[in-house]
Parts: structure tokens; sequence; C-alpha cells
């Protein structure tokens, strides 16, 4: 079994300011470049030789083009198509966070869809994406550690550990975090979508 390491995000947001103290400038670069070095090769390895168990080619998920987004201790080779299409859609929604890319990440959110942060506080899509666009909330890279994925018929979820290193209330940290976040099947697409009630 395959592993890659490779940096990811969460749907849950962070807006907690409780922590005040902040990375060095070089500490940060050189954190950020190890990242890529070891996730440029993995990714490279994984996608030229890897085969998930029902013997599909995984380059229909280039995880290499994400490139502030990482897994960490991810076994693609156990995942089916369809786990391996939720974790991608996750994926590419966390490197649209980084990127501050509303347009994608409207395409890939439920308009319905509410957030809750740290501090309790709970926010429409757009009030927390509009946080996003004006940078009161920034996310520099994303990690997913450990990911599972379960499907069922057009429901799914994702649970992993997120790494966040973000600057929220002009604090750059690393955050880490477990989540649960979920998705429904729509037109054929994976959308993220509210919690199961």
């Amino acid at each position: 079994m395959k592993r890659i390491i490779l940096l990811t995000a969460v749907l849950l947001c962070l807006t907690s300011c409780g922590n005040e103290s902040e990375q060095t400038a070089s500490n940060t670069a050189a954190e950020t470049e190890l990242t890529k070095a070891v996730t440029s090769q993995v990714i490279t390895e994984i996608i030229d030789t890897s085969q998930n168990e029902s013997g599909d080619d995984m380059k229909n998920y280039d995880f290499s083009t994400l490139t502030n987004v990482a897994l960490i201790n991810a076994d693609l080779g156990s995942m089916n198509d369809e786990q391996l299409s939720v974790l991608y859609a996750q994926a590419r929604y966390c490197q649209a966070m980084t990127d501050a890319d509303i347009d994608t990440m409207r395409e890939l959110v439920s308009e319905d869809m509410t957030y809750t942060h740290m501090s309790g506080m709970t926010q429409t899509r757009e009030e927390y994406f509009a946080d996003i666009a004006d940078g009161s909330l920034r996310y520099f890279t994303i990690g997913m550690d450990s990911p599972t994925v379960a499907v069922s018929g057009d429901t799914a979820s994702i649970t992993y550990t997120s790494v966040l290193n973000a600057n929220a209330c002009g604090a750059r940290e690393t955050y880490r975090m477990k989540g649960t976040h979920y998705y429904k099947k729509r037109d054929g697409e994976w959308i993220a979508v509210n919690a199961p009630k």
C-alpha cells in the first residue's frame, strides 16, 4: 500500500484569535519548501505507478496540480473510484480556499451550507466566502492527515485531521483539528453539504 504526503484543508474554517504567536518567515519558508519537495516526489511516484485495488488508473485525480494541498498518510491505493472522487472534491475545495477562488468554492459547496467556527460562531456560505475574499481569513497551505472516505449511494463523508497554515485575526499559525465533512452527489458531481440531521 502506497502512502502520499501532501497538505490539505477543511470545510470548518478558522476564526479563533486565541493564539497570538507568529511563525518566523524563515521557518515558514523552509517548512513550505520541504513540504513541496516531499509532496512532489511522492505524488510523482504515485501518479506514475499506482492503480487502486479495482485496477482503475488514478490519473483522473491528479492531486499534484493542487499545489497548496497535501495528503498525509493517505492510502490512495485502497480507495475505489467513488472514494477517490470525494477525496479529490475535498482537495479541490481546499486548493480554492488557499487561492481565494470564490467561484470554484461556490461550484463545490451547497448554497445552504453553514460553517461553524472554532469560536462557536456560525456563518452562511456567502459570509464565510466574503471573509476569504477580503483577506480577513487567509489560508496558505492545508493538509489532510489520515483521510477516510465512506460512500453510500449518493451520499458520502470524509474524516481526517486538518493541518491548516492560516492567518486568522492577524496571527499566522499552523492548526490541527479533526473533523468530518459531508457530500451529496448532484448531477454526477460531489457537492459539500451540511451534516445530516
